[in-house]
This record gives C-alpha cells, structure tokens and sequence, in this order.
C-alpha cells in the first residue's frame, strides 16, 4: 500500500478485512482488531472462517464476488468470533481489481448505527422534558417547603404517637426536595472548561472515593494503558461521569460482594460527524461491572431521564452522565447481558500543544 492507501485502511470506521483466494486473513485494519478483540498479528495468515463465525453461507458469496468480479451486500447477519459476542451486521464485499482473487469484507455492526440514530432522535426530545422538568422543580420547592413548615409547626402540638404522621410528611417532602435538586442539575450544569488531563488523574480520584464509600463492597480492578495521550475535558465533571457509572456498577451488586473492572485503551473506529467535520474519538474508558445486567426492557433507553431499573432509582444518573459526555463532544454506550454490563466512554485527544495533561504520546 502507498501512504494514502494505508492512511484510508488505517482510518476505516468499520471493521474491514483483506482476503486472499483462498479465504485467508491476508490483512485487517484496527477497526477489525477491535472487534475481534484480537491483535492483526494473530489473526493474519488463519482461514476467515476459523476466526469468525458467520451465521450465513459467505463461502458461497465470496465464490460469486470473484467470479462475477461485483459487489455483494449481506444485511443483518450475526457475525462473532471466539473473543466476543456475536454482534448483528451488516456485510458488503467487493472484489479487489488490482489483486485478482483478493476480496475485501466490511462489516457494519447495526448496534453502532442504531445507536448513532437512536441518539440524535431523541437528543432534542430528551432537552424539552428537562426543560420541562426544570420548570417543574423550581415550581414545586416553593409549596414543598411550606409543607415541611407546616408539619414541623403541628408536631409541636401533637401527642407522641401522631408525630410519626409529621414525620412522614418531612422526610417524604425533603426526599422529594432532593429528586427535584438533580432534575435542576440539568439546567444549572455550566458549559465544561476543558483543559489537557490524563484521564488516568481523574479515574484515580473517582476509583478513591468510590472505594470508602457506595463501593467498599467491590473489588475494583484497574488495567490502564499507561501510554494513552491526554484527552481534552473538564476535569470535575469527567470524575462526575465516573463516579456515576462506578456507584451504577456498585449498586447493581445489590450489596453483595462483586467486581467492578476500570479499562482504558485506544481505538480509532468511533468517528462522529459534525457540522466542522468529522471527528475521531480514540480514548476509550470502559467501566464493567459483574451484576445481572439491564432489564431488556430499558436497555436501549437506559441514558433517557427518568428511566431507571431499580426501585427508587431516579433515572437521572446516567441521563446527567449523557449530557456531560454530549457537551464535550464525545459519545458514551452500553452494553449489557446477565453477568457482564459495559458503559463505554469515548473521548477526544486534547489538540496538541493545549499543555501537559498525562502522556504526550500521540498514537495513531
């Protein structure tokens, strides 16, 4: 390949492989490295088919590419190797015309897609019922506050068996008091001043309170990439969205003992469009916990306010995570099955000469 050629395979969004006649990897791009969850050196050289699992005949497929010398797409097919889970694609191959017998496979994973649409759907949705929601706590903490008044001023009268009713009232009013002051983070959350941080300062400052508080019940696990360049976001809010995610990890355990896992890495396949442009968000930080995962049912709303699988629970925590995420430019997911939940975090790189901030190595 010529740098041009290699700049492109390198920059591919999408997984995308590079088969010889004979259905061998001959090559894979990074994208392809992260599905796989497997380095290009181990997979180059293998039959496809050994390292894939494929729900559908593509032998037959790769067959009419190179003898058709066309292109052939292929839509929702679970596609999985023996390091993940099979993941639904969609899969278009086109014969290589300057190498005969040489096919090159992309695959789309549809939850990428669904999600990009998924989000942009609802952004504008999900600010009008904050707006809304905003208007409604600022309403309601002026007639709340006379209700504590009043139950306090009637518990001085009472007998000591009727103060367990005052008492009711002033706790449930105060809890309420309380769920509409997260409801007005929303609105009253300043834009983020962003700066160069290594993101491993900020995991270490939530990993330490998380541990002697909601947390003390988890083993936490580390397994950063020292190497990772400083990303570029406001450091009191980053360690928000953190501390977040690793007391949702803490209390999916249901107070039993369990593992929360904190990873970093860097992947180049998460491009977003934006109106400047296209942007790569490579530092990624995954927090994994072990609990019973997400109720199918909210899974795909689950960073929607007011969505929450627990009872009591808010639904504002990982809806506040979404916001912060969104106004530095970056994207956040989930995903989620009994045993295993990953909240995945993807940041930019902080541009270069913005200062410091944690390693100046610059990858990719």
């Amino acid at each position: 390949m010529n740098v041009f050629q290699e700049n492109l395979w390198q920059s591919l969004p999408i997984p995308a492989f590079l088969l010889d006649p004979g259905d061998i990897i001959a090559e894979v791009n990074p994208a392809a490295e992260s599905f796989l969850n497997a380095s290009s050196r181990s997979v180059r050289g293998a039959p496809v088919f050994d390292i894939l699992a494929i729900d559908a005949p593509l032998d037959d497929q790769f067959k009419r590419v190179r003898t058709d010398q066309s292109s052939l797409f292929m839509n929702n097919v679970d596609v999985g190797s023996g390091n993940t889970q099979p993941v639904n694609c969609n899969i278009q191959m086109a014969p290589m015309t300057s190498m005969p017998g040489f096919v090159l496979v992309l695959m789309e994973p549809r939850m990428i897609a669904d999600r990009l649409g998924r989000s942009m759907s609802v952004k504008s949705a999900a600010r009008s019922a904050i707006g809304m929601a905003e208007m409604l706590a600022h309403e309601i903490k002026n007639p709340l506050a006379g209700i504590t008044g009043a139950a306090q001023l009637l518990s001085m009268n009472l007998a000591k068996e009727d103060l367990e009713l005052t008492d009711l009232i002033v706790s449930e009013t105060r809890r309420i008091v309380k769920l509409l002051e997260q409801v007005e983070q929303f609105g009253n959350l300043r834009p983020p001043e962003r700066r160069a941080v290594n993101v491993h300062d900020l995991l270490d400052r939530a990993r330490k309170s998380a541990a002697v508080g909601f947390a003390a019940h988890m083993k936490i696990v580390e397994e950063y990439d020292p190497s990772l360049p400083a990303t570029w976001v406001d450091s009191d809010q980053m360690v928000q969205v953190f501390l977040n995610l690793l007391k949702n990890a803490a209390e999916a355990a249901r107070g039993e003992p369990g593992q929360i896992t904190i990873r970093t890495f860097y992947d180049m396949s998460l491009r977003l469009r934006r109106k400047d442009g296209t942007a790569a968000l490579p530092l990624q930080v995954e927090i994994m916990d072990d609990g019973p995962g997400l109720p199918p049912e909210i899974a795909a709303e689950a960073f929607e306010p007011f969505v929450s699988g627990r009872e009591n629970g808010t639904g504002l925590g990982l809806a506040l995570v979404s916001k912060i995420i969104s106004d530095h430019e970056g994207w956040v997911s989930v995903d989620s099955v009994p045993g295993r939940t990953v909240f995945r975090i993807s940041l930019p790189v902080a541009p270069r000469g913005s200062g410091d901030g944690g390693n100046d190595k610059q990858k990719g």
